[in-house]
């Protein structure tokens, strides 16, 4: 994982909005915003260098130019969930894109009833962010897990998937709002178990990833339903996409 802080001195953005980031010469790509949206200045991205793209902005060092265009999308609804329980449950790289909303809640505590954070990866040394979650282990109302897929002896915490782990999360399901990013198959399943705690499909919210290349809903290639994920989400509720929800073919 690489994460990447872009000086940029007017752009604004929401917590799970994202940006097209390029590479030049080589192309663009849409990487989830993972700082803080409180700061001006800068514009903190991560990613995992997996393509043409990212592996090329994986080897940017201080002093290089990227291209930036963003912020586009719909992002987490963090004025809807004021005076509730925050659930936050990420997998993987999905933490970074939730990132902003633990850095939201830490400055607005007050406007929050708590939040409990369950985050699962594949191994230990894969944690994003791992002193920032020490430190944010210490403020008041904020709880988290994290469980990994496999460990040594080493590894004092939860060995396995996140999914079992959701029946464990002290949850207030008619004063919660869930909002859950990570592999789509991990959404499903960890969405399910929410919703048989009780909590309704309008209070649970997903950041969906689909191959996003326009950002602005008119080439197609993030046709989800009748929505497109870069304009009409990335973030969505549950009751919004419930009849695609989890189909192979989509």
């Amino acid at each position: 994982m690489v994460t990447l802080e872009v000086a940029s001195s007017k752009h604004l953005f929401k917590p799970g909005e994202f940006n097209m980031m390029y590479a030049f010469g080589i192309g663009d790509v849409a990487i989830s915003i993972s700082g803080n949206s409180a700061n001006s200045g800068t514009v903190t991205h991560t990613l995992r260098a997996v393509g043409a793209v990212t592996r090329a902005l994986a080897k940017h060092r201080e002093g290089d130019v990227v291209g930036l265009r963003g912020p586009f999308g719909r992002g987490w609804p963090l004025d809807a969930a004021h005076g509730k329980q925050l659930v936050l449950i990420a997998g993987g790289i999905g933490l970074a894109p939730l990132r902003p909303v633990i850095y939201h809640f830490m400055q607005h505590a007050a406007d929050f009833d708590s939040a409990y954070l369950l985050y699962g990866t594949r191994q230990p040394e894969d944690i994003l962010f791992q002193q920032e979650l020490v430190a944010w282990s210490g403020r008041p109302g904020f709880r988290y897990e994290v469980t990994v897929d496999y460990a040594d002896e080493n590894w004092q915490g939860h060995v396995g998937v996140v999914t079992p782990r959701v029946a464990k999360i002290p949850l207030q399901p008619d004063n919660a709002v869930a909002m859950l990013c990570g592999p789509e198959i991990m959404l499903r399943y960890c969405a399910e178990q929410l919703l048989q705690r009780g909590m309704r499909a309008s209070d649970i919210f997903v950041s969906m990833e689909r191959n996003m290349k326009c950002a602005i809903g008119l080439c197609g290639h993030c046709q989800y339903g009748p929505h497109f994920i870069c304009k009409d989400g990335p973030v969505f509720s549950l009751a919004e996409i419930l009849p695609w929800f989890g189909r192979s073919e989509i």
